[in-house]
């Protein structure tokens, strides 16, 4: 880092709909960086085009960000809000001769683009010098960008990056009903928030050097510039839904933890020599922008499992719960009441280090919760043959005469029963007693179940079944 003032950050996103996984990867960047120098992340919604606007997508927005756990300094700022101040730079600008009003029409622009290849259009002199606008009362302000020589940047990413003066165009700051366009309102936010450090993606590098037109032209101090490159799918083509997921709302629905999502996301595109699993504070102290790759990442949705299975084994079994409770909810129309949180928590530890998203814990784990009739998935029912319920009534009336009623005990009484009656087969008794403990197919270990369930509880729900 560069800069010796206090270093400020911006997350600036558009209000057009949910969090992109690429949006979220540019913010928990700039958190990162803005926490490691003890500085400050600005949120900023950029909303100059309200026919775009959603206040849906604003609090999808604020919602990604609270369940990824990044937090911002100071309050939310709405770019629309600040029309005037950006209104006032261009008069400004127009006042020293930086800026001009074209009087040219839409249409007559399109011509003139036509004219010259279908690009961009010629700059300010050589557009008054070849053209004559029809008489017109309306205008829209444009920069006067320089005529020759080249400007250069620095990234903290990208390298040193030089464009020619003559590759810009002079393009607008105002439009012709006077709003505002995000190339000025930008720049003049992020001068006005004291923003040291813009990181974005690199789609953003064009922009980059329009907007330093304006800090020049207004004499303002550039920031620093970091751009991120794109996140690919895993097949190399643009990240999006038909990759599986393309918004943080979709991975928070797959049951994903927050923490695997941050560690996944500083991992894709940044690396800290062969480290895979870095807590937010090895990151805050190890997170350097010249560590960011120049190539773009692809994303892995076996890293990302791999990493949510280590987060959820090591997470706090009550938070947890908490988490899943609406989950639970959703998935099984059940929300586990004292008696079964604790019976979950009696297996904890199983549960955890076989789930690899919350989806698959609350699955193997919403049993406990469940009262009669216990409902049966379809691979569940398919088990339940009537073969099976012959069996099960064998092992019903052993239940009842166990002694010690432990996972031990009941698995050497099954183990039994299958000697005699299966042809030694576990799975034949195994699998229809998972059916109609659980209800489904997949769980913790059925004789560590059945002992949690208790005897009374195992009876009632074998009896219902057979």
């Amino acid at each position: 880092m560069t800069n010796t003032k206090q270093v400020v950050t911006r997350f600036p996103p558009s209000p057009t709909g949910m969090m992109h996984i690429g949006t979220a990867r540019t913010a928990l960047f700039n958190w990162h960086f803005a926490r490691k120098f003890g500085g400050k992340m600005l949120f900023r919604i950029e909303d100059t085009d309200r026919a775009r606007h959603s206040e849906e997508a604003v609090t999808a927005l604020i919602n990604s960000m609270k369940w990824l756990e990044l937090d911002w300094d100071g309050d939310i700022v709405s770019q629309y809000a600040n029309k005037d101040r950006h209104a006032e730079v261009a008069q400004a600008l127009l006042n020293t001769g930086k800026a001009w009003k074209c009087y040219f029409t839409q249409e007559e622009l399109d011509a003139i683009r036509k004219d010259n290849g279908g690009f961009k259009l010629p700059k300010r002199a050589e557009l008054e010098k070849n053209y004559t606008p029809s008489q017109n009362d309306t205008f829209t302000v444009r920069i006067d960008t320089p005529q020759a020589g080249s400007d250069t940047v620095h990234d903290h990413v990208q390298g040193t990056i030089t464009m020619q003066n003559s590759e810009l165009d002079d393009f607008v700051l105002l439009r012709s009903n006077g709003s505002p366009t995000y190339m000025l309102s930008v720049v003049v936010d992020d001068y006005d928030m004291g923003v040291t450090h813009v990181i974005r993606g690199d789609d953003h590098l064009n922009n980059t050097f329009r907007q330093n037109v304006i800090y020049d032209a207004m004499g303002w101090e550039r920031p620093e510039y970091a751009h991120l490159p794109l996140i690919l799918g895993p097949d190399g083509s643009k990240m999006s839904k038909r990759h599986g997921a393309a918004s943080v709302e979709e991975y928070r629905e797959m049951g994903y933890l927050p923490e695997a999502m941050r560690n996944y996301l500083l991992r894709l595109g940044w690396s800290h020599g062969d480290d895979e699993i870095i807590s937010d504070a090895q990151a805050r102290e190890w997170f350097e922008l010249s560590g960011c790759n120049k190539a773009a990442a692809r994303f892995d949705f076996d890293k990302l499992e791999s990493l949510n299975a280590h987060y959820i084994k090591q997470a706090n079994p009550e938070r947890l719960l908490d988490i899943c409770e609406p989950i639970y909810q959703k998935r099984h129309g059940v929300t586990p009441d004292f008696a079964a949180r604790t019976q979950i928590m009696a297996c904890i530890d199983e549960l955890q280090s076989r789930a690899k998203t919350l989806i698959q814990f609350v699955d193997e784990s919403a049993f406990f919760a469940k009262s009669l009739p216990i409902k049966m998935d379809e691979k569940a029912q398919e088990q339940l043959t009537d073969e099976a319920k012959t069996l099960l009534k064998i092992v019903a009336e052993a239940f009842k005469t166990l002694p010690d009623f432990t996972a031990q005990s009941i698995q050497a009484t099954i183990k039994e029963i299958a000697k005699e009656h299966a042809n030694g087969k576990m799975g034949k008794l195994g699998m229809p007693l998972r059916a109609a403990l659980t209800g489904t197919t997949q769980s913790p270990s059925i004789f560590h179940a059945a002992e949690i369930l208790e005897r009374d509880e195992c009876l009632a729900r074998l009896n219902a079944v057979i």
